[in-house]
This record gives structure tokens, sequence and C-alpha cells, in this order.
């Protein structure tokens, strides 16, 4: 039994409290976690990763790995895929990637990061890599929600670890995803429709069969087929420590359309002297 001299201690030491402190820890909400992931992202000044990938080609799903560096301003990238290693460096080279492909022909590469080569049945291109692009997208669905409807579309589902991190775990459903006409203007490409309506130009690609690649010209007045959201859903896992994302799993109409992981994440670290130049140490260029 507890002494009653005592009790009367612990009960007087416990109404000295503030009230706050004797509350247990508010979780964040989903629109909360989303605003802290838009601000980590905006304050993101280098990144570095592995990045496993799942994309939906022409013959079935294709898959990637990365090791990538990756520099937010001046725009920097390093990329060492199986061998190949990619370096682009904005402003330099005529805004053109450094290739060594590991092989044949043996010789460096200045290919142009929105060319046929580099985008070989992918979605995405150099531009798009960070975070920024994913966010911008993000932002755009959240602008076009009546916020009196927002958990129809955002769902915080609780926590998870996942690639080593514990995460928040967010679904967001675009329950009225489907396809519309549209008239094209002068001027515009595949690439220019797919930024004007913050969707995916791979996926008017598919959607459009006539078109053999981003490059196929269009004629005012045409009619094609344009998502009206980039997806149907996102299922995205945001870093409870560095608030970005670390898995990002996006489904269409037909299902899987495309899987980003993040491995070994380490947000702006600081990189050596001339990591971003072909001379450095590690580089075969």
């Amino acid at each position: 039994m507890i002494p009653l001299l005592l009790r009367l201690v612990l009960c007087i030491a416990a109404l000295a409290l503030p009230f706050t402190a004797l509350q247990p820890k508010q979780d964040l909400s989903c629109e909360e976690v989303l605003e802290k992931s838009f601000k980590a992202i905006h304050d993101v000044k280098s990144l570095k990763y592995h990045l496993k990938i799942i994309e939906r080609g022409k013959k079935g799903f294709n898959y990637y790995e990365s090791a990538v560096k990756f520099n937010k301003n001046p725009r920097q990238i390093y990329l060492y895929i199986k061998g190949i290693e990619v370096l682009f460096l904005e402003g330099k080279n005529n805004n053109k990637a450094l290739v060594n492909p590991g092989g044949f022909p043996y010789i460096t590469l200045n290919l142009d990061p929105m060319g046929d080569l580099m985008r070989q049945d992918q979605h995405h291109t150099l531009n798009e890599m960070g975070y920024d692009y994913f966010s911008t997208v993000i932002q755009h669905t959240l602008k076009k929600v009546d916020r009196s409807h927002f958990d129809d579309y955002f769902k915080l589902l609780g926590e998870e670890k996942i690639n080593n991190r514990q995460c928040y775990k967010i679904i967001i459903n675009n329950k009225d995803f489907s396809y519309k006409d549209y008239t094209v203007q002068a001027g515009e490409s595949i690439t220019s429709i797919a930024r004007k309506f913050f969707v995916s130009e791979y996926m008017i690609l598919e959607k459009n069969p006539k078109f053999k690649d981003y490059f196929d010209p269009l004629k005012k007045g045409q009619v094609i087929k344009v998502p009206n959201s980039y997806c149907r859903s996102v299922l995205l896992y945001i870093d409870k420590f560095y608030f970005v994302p670390v898995s990002v799993k996006v489904i269409d109409d037909k299902g899987l359309f495309e899987e980003y992981n993040y491995h070994f994440l380490q947000v702006n670290p600081k990189f050596e002297e001339g990591e971003f130049t072909r001379t450095y140490k590690d580089y075969k260029f």
C-alpha cells in the first residue's frame, strides 16, 4: 500500500503539471503530413539514394535500378546503372548528358535527356528526377479537390515501415479518373500537353497508339485522348524523419502504372568537391 502522505504528494505534483503535458502526443492529420512534405521537398538541396523502379512499358513491365546523386541548384545529376554512368550538369555541355555506356561503343556519348535514346520506353526523364515534379503533381491534385471533400480523396492509413524507414502511409484516390478528348492547339506536343494538365506524357502516348513516340508531330485541331488526372490512385509512404517520399505506387485504369522505391536515402548530404565532374576519381567517363 502506498502511504497516504506519498499519495497526496503524487496527486499535487500531477496537478501542478501543465494540462498539455498530461495529454498524449497528438498525431498529425493527413493534410498536415502532406503540407510538411511539400515544405520538406521545397527545402531539399541535395539527395543521395538507391532507386528501384517498376514501370509499365510497351511489352510488359520494365525494372531498373540506379544509384543517384542529385543537386537541386544548379541542377546536377549523377547516375550509376549496372556499369552505365550518366552525368548531367545544367547549363553545361549544351544541356546534354554525358553517358559512359560501360561497353560498346566504348566512348563517352553526349545525349539529349529528352531524346529517344535516353527516353527509350521510360516514363520520365532526368528533368523529373528529385521530388519537385512529384510534389507539383500532388499539389495540383490537392488544389482541384473541394476541401469539404478532402477525406474522400486523401486518407492517412497510419504508419508502416518500408525500405527500412518508418513512414506515414497515405492513399490518394481519384475516383473520377478517366480520359477526355482534347483538341490540340498550335505548337503543342505530347510533353507540353502533359505539363499543361499535370498528367503523364507516357500515359498519353500509351492511350493514343497512332503515335509511335514523343516526337510524332501533333497538328492543330487534332483530337487526342488525355487523362483528366495523373492516375486513379497513389499509395504514398512519407518518411517520418525527412518528410519526403520513400515509396510511391501509382495505379491507373489498367492497374500498376509505375512504382518507385528509395533505399539508403540521404537528404542534403555533403558531396565531395568534384563529384559532379567527369574527372571525379570514382568515375570512368
